[in-house]
């Protein structure tokens, strides 16, 4: 079986889990849906961070902008916003089941949108640094926004929203958004997959490598970071929609804009797994996911310690990543070919020769 015939088994087997997964564990729909939401976190993270060499630290602000406007969407096609959201019950609400799938996909398809321009806004702001102050500054988007909604009363302010009822029974609505976050992962993972197996994959590593040395071969920098960022935020802002309709409420600090949660995790998943990578990300995220589940379940108290020493084993021992540890074990399973012969004639030095010289042999 040729490498590309088995990655089309694994695509394969990855599709039939992923469509069997809520009837096989229907008890576990909601933590396995939030799994694939995690998965769209990593690979979407990775797009700036490790195939640029940008490590942002602000992407969750995204995340945030889309659950806003989605809400915004959902209420003001039939209510008005601030009296759906004053603390004194100003109005008596009720959808209507046409009401909420119209306004479920309006504000899903605005969501994507609203984000798509927020990050070009910010492109012409925070790619004028470089470095940590990169990081810095996209922390400090995020940190601004969760303070800034909670002070916005038109959206409930630091009291958050409830979002409209699914009108229908629990166990359709968790089969819907688990099906909703399984469908945005997959179509997050094959755009990022056609979009780096191309010219614009190799113009992000070269700004990755020297982005001097790339604006000096011609490539348009600005707009390669530009797009890649706007990429992101459209994922982001459509997972965001999706994942407030499916907790059914959200609020700034630790639904919309959880800066030090969902925003740090991505950072961790992408590093557990191998960034840089098309399935690192994915096998990071998974395996983060797993390993908070039971951290979070049984471990309650200790997780904040047990997630730190999950960092400390990563610097030390897997700075390449589970899936570059993995290349390196086992090259074939990835389609490397390794030339042995060559590999030891490296590691053997120059060949030294031994016969004498003519000054040596006269003497």
């Amino acid at each position: 079986m040729t490498f590309k015939q088995k990655q089309l088994a694994l695509y394969g087997i990855l599709a039939v889990a992923g469509i069997a997964a809520p009837f096989v564990f229907p008890a576990y729909t909601f933590q396995i849906t939030v799994m694939w939401v995690m998965i769209l976190f990593a690979v979407t993270w990775d797009i700036m961070g490790g195939q640029m060499g940008y490590n942002s630290l602000g992407n969750i602000f995204f995340f945030g902008a889309g659950m806003y406007t989605c809400a915004i969407v959902q209420i003001g096609l039939y209510y008005d916003v601030a009296q759906y959201t004053a603390s004194y019950g100003a109005i008596k609400v009720d959808f209507t089941p046409e009401q909420y799938f119209t306004g479920l996909v309006l504000g899903i398809i605005a969501a994507a949108l609203v984000c798509v321009v927020f990050a070009v806004i910010l492109a012409h702001v925070v790619f004028g640094l470089r470095g940590p102050y990169f990081a810095i500054g996209t922390l400090g988007v995020t940190l601004s926004a969760g303070e800034l909604t909670g002070a916005w009363e038109y959206v409930g302010g630091g009291g958050g929203i409830a979002l409209p009822v699914f009108p229908g029974e629990p166990d359709d609505r968790a089969l819907m958004f688990y099906f909703m976050g399984f469908g945005l992962a997959v179509a997050t993972f094959l755009f990022v997959k056609w979009m780096f197996s191309g010219r614009f994959g190799l113009a992000a590593n070269a700004i990755r490598d020297d982005e001097e040395k790339a604006e000096g071969m011609g490539i348009r920098t600005m707009r390669v970071k530009t797009t890649g960022f706007a990429v992101a935020a459209f994922f982001l802002g459509m997972s965001g929609a999706v994942f407030g309709n499916m907790i059914g409420f959200i609020e700034p600090l630790e639904v919309a804009f959880p800066s030090v949660t969902f925003g740090i995790f991505m950072v961790i998943m992408c590093l557990l797994g191998g960034k840089g990578t098309l399935w690192g990300p994915v096998i990071g995220a998974t395996l983060f996911h797993a390993f908070k589940e039971v951290t979070w379940t049984y471990m309650l108290g200790w997780q904040w310690v047990m997630l730190g020493g999950l960092i400390i084993v990563l610097v030390v021992f897997f700075q390449q990543g589970v899936l570059g540890w993995m290349q390196e074990k086992w090259p074939e399973l990835f389609g490397i070919e390794v030339d042995e012969g060559a590999i030891a004639t490296a590691l053997a030095g120059p060949e030294i020769d031994e016969r004498p010289h003519r000054g040596e042999a006269a003497q």
